[in-house]
């Protein structure tokens, strides 16, 4: 699966990335997991599965997901989740996207 989680500016996403790598690999899942700028989503269309917003930009969520289509699920972390930086948590949630758009 690969997962792109997008956010203000791709930097406070990236420390929630590699800790999710880092849980994805202990679980034995070959993940791709990166961060990237909301304004980069558009240019990254094709190359992930789930699309996971950062808290803080979740009043854009209307907007990428006109932006994405069916292309992919797109979703917003939980705030609880993304603040605790509980990447098991964030990674089933990831995992229950997928399984709904199957």
């Amino acid at each position: 699966m690969k997962i792109m989680l997008a956010c203000a500016l791709g930097m406070s996403t990236s420390i929630l990335v590699e800790k999710m790598k880092e849980e994805a690999k202990k679980q034995g899942k070959d993940y791709k997991i990166w961060a990237v700028d909301q304004s980069l989503i558009e240019e990254e269309l094709g190359n992930f599965d789930v699309l996971l917003l950062g808290p803080q930009i979740q009043h854009t969520l209307r907007k990428v997901k006109k932006i994405v289509g069916d292309q992919a699920r797109v979703a917003v972390i939980n705030p609880v989740d993304y603040g605790r930086g509980d990447a098991a948590s964030i990674l089933k949630f990831a995992e229950k996207l997928m399984e709904e758009s199957e």
